[in-house]
């Protein structure tokens, strides 16, 4: 018979409580909202957590948080590897710090396939801000999928939100699909790029480009400030023939050196620009919404495919009608509608 074992559901997380459950939520939702420091780092590992019981405390951590979040302004960042990410991230926050904003860092850290370790070091990477008490740093690994990136990083979000923390900076690695995964969780997507990559458009994908909320040309200094105007002018072009995402705001191309900290506050200010355009426009809290409305049919999908990979009738299945394709035995739309028929059938048993 096939089980929903991975969807607990919402009477489950109110009314199965024991004393030390509710203490440990009261103690854990006292502590975020507080913003203590070793707790909210504690609630992240609960959530990043893969044991169900872990995961049940993390949702009802969450929904009791719930009211305590949406003032953060959540900013995604992302380039190729060596464009200065974290340089520029750090002299970002630590001026952001310094005009008493909260500052949340969390880096999108896909874990090593081989290890099982992180890749990225995060703290070692950002010493400033790693020491700085108006800031928080911390990678979010995926575990390796994509889902990892989707529900681990946005429910961290959440719990930073929750903590206090203004600003929330989220660090892609550059790589494959989790800057859509990241672009689509955050108000606001910076696309690093650095001086040269102008050349015939090396060096960036054109969905990337369209992505972006706003394309920053880094290491704009010394021998290379000239390449850095002429990459943001070949950038400028390509931008001005895309159709923007939004009509109210067509992303611009600033020059940036992180590593000098020079034209870091031009593109805070261009973020803050962008955010009172959409809440003039009432379309700010909208996305929001909007993109927790595709989270949960992500959720969804996510663990309906689970739940045919957990029923052996249905595993097997599936596993004989790829080999049918593959064969030319059956049509792909035949194959879909006989896991569909066998999926109606187990459940009414």
């Amino acid at each position: 018979m096939l089980e929903f074992r991975m969807i607990p559901s919402y009477a489950r997380y109110m009314n199965k409580s024991t004393s030390s459950e509710n203490l440990s939520i009261a103690k854990f939702y006292e502590g975020v909202t507080a913003g203590n420091r070793a707790i909210l780092a504690r609630a992240i590992t609960l959530v990043e957590s893969t044991k169900f019981e872990h995961q049940e405390l993390a949702q009802r951590l969450l929904q009791k948080l719930l009211p305590k979040t949406g003032r953060a302004h959540r900013i995604g960042i992302t380039g190729s590897p060596g464009v200065g990410k974290s340089t520029t991230i750090e002299a970002l926050g630590t001026n952001l710090t310094s005009q008493d904003h909260n500052v949340a860092v969390l880096a999108v850290d896909p874990t090593s396939s081989r290890t099982g370790g992180s890749i990225l070091g995060d703290k070692t990477r950002m010493t400033r801000l790693a020491t700085d008490n108006k800031a928080f740093v911390r990678p979010s690994p995926t575990s390796g999928t994509l889902g990892g990136v989707t529900r681990k990083t946005r429910e961290t979000m959440t719990l930073c939100d929750a903590a206090g923390f203004d600003v929330i900076l989220v660090e892609t690695v550059g790589i494959g699909q989790s800057e859509f995964a990241v672009a689509n969780m955050v108000d606001f997507f910076v696309v690093l790029i650095q001086p040269g990559a102008g050349d015939e458009l090396q060096g960036i994908k054109k969905g990337v480009l369209e992505l972006a909320d706003i394309i920053a040309v880094n290491k704009s200094d010394g021998e290379l400030k000239s390449k850095a105007a002429a990459t943001a002018a070949d950038y400028q072009a390509a931008l001005n023939i895309l159709t923007p995402s939004l009509p109210q705001w067509s992303p611009p191309v600033v020059t940036i050196s992180g590593l000098l900290n020079e034209g870091l506050d031009d593109l805070w200010n261009k973020i803050v620009e962008h955010r009172q355009i959409l809440e003039d426009a009432r379309l700010f809290y909208k996305r929001r919404h909007d993109q927790a409305v595709a989270w949960m049919h992500d959720i969804l999908k996510d663990r309906i495919e689970h739940s045919f990979q957990s029923d052996s009738v249905i595993s097997d299945l599936i596993e004989k009608l790829e080999k049918d394709i593959r064969n030319d035995k059956i049509t792909p739309f035949l194959a879909a509608q006989k896991i569909a028929e066998t999926l109606n059938i187990v459940r009414k048993h």
